[in-house]
């Protein structure tokens, strides 16, 4: 992650900077202002260009053997899928009693045009522009308000993926919960491969394989 301290700003200056922005966005995403996720992409334009950073300080560096690598994330996406639907999904359903809410995909079932569609939107709206906003943008300002090393890592971890999560709040707790588990496999994975393209990767892929399964199947909360 990038260090405190743009190249116009002192350290001091920067982390007090970097603490009002994860607020203001908290706030964003707390009060469901507009589109939280696009509104912090404006936000982390304006961070930028305050501090004369490029995009790269927010992780978006290009990835190491590209094609091995979202090879990779592909296959490792696949497997964390299949331990949501298996393990993750039906132990809260049962937990909580409720289940992931997924009426908004009604519509989908056997509609190529409207598949097509949402999947445009999802590798777009959903990969590229929440990626940026939570693993590029909020993930690299909060860890740089805690400092460095572990605590800071887990600390910008935890904030960013609970603030993804409680952008989902349509699809219920469940489906909070899920998207913050989400949030914290695409955080991992990001921190890993030092790039935020790898988090777009499997969050795109994630995306494609929910909505083609709601596609042939209809929605799925769990394989029991």
């Amino acid at each position: 992650l990038a260090k405190a301290g743009g190249v116009g700003l002192p350290a001091n200056r920067a982390r007090v900077l970097a603490a009002f922005e994860v607020v203001l966005a908290a706030a964003v995403v707390l009060l469901d202002l507009a589109i939280p996720s696009a509104v912090l992409v404006l936000l982390a334009g304006l961070s930028l260009a305050v501090r004369r950073e490029r995009p790269a300080t927010l992780g978006f560096h290009r990835l190491a053997r590209p094609w091995r690598t979202t090879g990779i994330v592909v296959v490792l996406t696949l497997a964390w899928t299949l331990v949501q639907f298996a393990i993750v999904m039906p132990t809260l359903n049962r937990v909580t009693g409720t289940e992931q809410d997924l009426s908004a995909f009604n519509d989908l079932e056997g509609d190529l045009g409207l598949l097509l569609l949402l999947l445009a939107a999802s590798w777009t709206l959903g990969a590229l522009v929440e990626e940026t906003a939570f693993r590029g943008y909020l993930l690299t300002r909060t860890t740089e308000v805690v400092g460095s090393g572990t605590v800071a890592v887990v600390t910008g971890v935890v904030v960013s993926s609970a603030l993804f999560g409680l952008i989902h709040t349509e699809q219920g707790l469940v489906g909070v919960l899920l998207s913050a588990l989400d949030a914290v496999f695409f955080a991992v994975l990001r921190l890993r491969t030092g790039s935020v393209w790898s988090a777009v990767v499997a969050h795109g892929t994630s995306n494609t394989i929910g909505l083609v399964t709601v596609f042939w199947v209809g929605p799925v909360t769990g394989l029991w």
